[in-house]
């Protein structure tokens, strides 16, 4: 499945680039395992995603947890805590 990914802020600083399209493999179904792909695939998605306790992530759109489904998922995007002040 091809999945557009948007990365903001230090996610991604960390990871070099914006944004990407990536072939995620069969087993990738929800948020967690995409995390634990990206972490795995190199250097940078392993300095970007060494804590995905601290990732948050919208789902075309839509703000969703962890176990999340990626079924029919068109873009994830993937950023830090959001604070205000």
């Amino acid at each position: 499945m091809a999945l557009n990914l948007a990365y903001f802020a230090w996610v991604r600083d960390r990871m070099g680039v914006a944004d990407e399209v990536v072939e995620l493999p069969a087993d990738i179904a929800d948020l967690t395992a995409l995390l634990t792909w990206l972490a795995g695939r190199d250097e940078r998605g392993a300095l970007a995603f060494a804590e995905p306790q601290r990732i948050r992530a919208a789902i075309d759109g839509v703000m969703m947890g962890p176990g999340a489904p990626l079924a029919d998922a068109r873009e994830v995007a993937l950023f830090p805590p959001v604070t205000g002040g």
